[in-house]
């Protein structure tokens, strides 16, 4: 089982990995909700986590209308450096995230 932790550091958020997974290369999953501001809502957020990071990507929930921001409740599966490296990049856009913790209890959330 692993861990994503919040910690503030000098104001900013910063992404804490406590991990208990015994090999970094094994698979697990996150659930999360992302917020996606009207100025990305043309842009491929999600299609880049599948490219750019190896994620495979779940949408369970989608909300979005036009010119309003728009949500998705997602559910993020790779390896560990894979999602931390997806999670980055979705904080660098500076989008609002919140977890959701997994149904069977067995991996991470945010």
């Amino acid at each position: 089982m692993a861990a994503l932790n919040n910690q503030k550091t000098s104001s900013q958020n910063r992404l804490s990995l406590v991990s208990s997974v015994s090999e970094k290369s094994q698979v697990t999953q996150i659930r999360l909700r992302i917020h996606i501001p009207k100025c990305y809502l043309q842009a491929p957020v999600i299609s880049q986590l599948i490219s750019n990071y190896g994620l495979v990507v779940n949408i369970t929930k989608a909300m979005l209308q036009p010119n309003a921001e728009g949500c998705f409740d997602i559910e993020l599966r790779g390896t560990v450096p894979q999602i931390s490296s997806g999670l980055a990049y979705l904080e660098s856009l500076n989008l609002r995230i919140m977890g959701k913790p997994n149904a069977d209890g067995d991996s991470w959330f945010y």
